[in-house]
This record gives structure tokens, sequence and C-alpha cells, in this order.
């Protein structure tokens, strides 16, 4: 039995990753990473093993070098949501991770989804 957060945190994340790619079906699959200061998204094809975009704090044009917020989330998953288009992309399954669907991480999908993604 998982007794640290950690180890929740980890069997959380492949359970999501685990549906996720049951029903894949071929479409992109948007992931999430947050750490303590930053936060990044990747829009993968697990077919073909490749990352088809990604956007971050940690690029300095966003202007949200090293801050990890609601507000630089939202920016990010603005950006993500336009590079998307740009690669011709325009439906995904949202991975989350391990990570609640609260706060930032849904401020990221929700202007993803404002940005004309679809999941």
């Amino acid at each position: 039995m998982a007794n640290n957060k950690r180890e929740l945190f980890l069997k959380r994340r492949q359970r999501v990753r685990n549906k996720i790619k049951a029903m894949a079906n071929g479409r992109a699959r948007l992931s999430v990473h947050r750490s303590n200061k930053n936060i990044s998204v990747q829009l993968i094809d697990d077919v073909n093993g490749v990352t088809l975009a990604a956007a971050s704090t940690l690029e300095k044009d966003l202007g949200f070098l090293g801050k990890n917020n609601v507000e630089a989330a939202t920016k990010v998953g603005a950006v993500i949501a336009e590079r998307a288009k740009a690669a011709g992309i325009d439906a995904c399954y949202f991975d989350r991770g391990g990570f609640l669907f609260h706060g930032k991480i849904k401020a990221l999908a929700e202007a993803a989804r404002e940005g004309g993604l679809k999941f």
C-alpha cells in the first residue's frame, strides 16, 4: 500500500496515463508537468514518440521565467493552443499526470480550450 505522497502521486499518474492510452486512437496527448518554480506542457504523439509542440514558463519571451502561478499557467495554455494550431492539431487528450485538476492545472486547461484545442 502506498504510504507517502510521492508513491500516491506516481500511482495516480500511472492510472491517468493508462486510461488515456486506452482510448487514444492515435490522437495527441497534452502532457503537463508542474514543479515548484515552473510549469511546462508538451503535445506528444505517442504513436511516433515525438513532441509536436511545447510551451513552458522557462521561455524568456513569455515573461514568466521562474514563476508558477495561475496567471503563468493561463499564458502557457494559450501559447500551447497557438502552437498546436500551427502544427495542425485541433484535438488531443489532456494528461494531467498525477496532479489534481484544480488551480494551475485547471487554468492551463481552460486557456488551451479557449485557444481552440478540444479535449
